[in-house]
């Protein structure tokens, strides 16, 4: 399994890394808290990608 910090996943998505935490922090994106660090592994990631793909109008 890959897992991903919020940064990595900040420079995938090409956006700010406070993006992601907001992302987070509302519970649009699912991450794993290890200690202080949030960690989000693949899965998690496509999850969200699934839940925010684009419908056709």
């Amino acid at each position: 399994m890959k897992v991903y910090t919020p940064e990595e996943v900040a420079e995938l998505m090409k956006i700010s890394k406070m993006t992601v935490y907001r992302h987070i922090k509302k519970g649009i994106l699912r991450a794993s808290k290890i200690g202080q660090k949030y960690r989000i592994s693949e899965e998690q990631l496509q999850a969200y990608f699934d839940d925010n793909e684009a419908k056709p109008e």
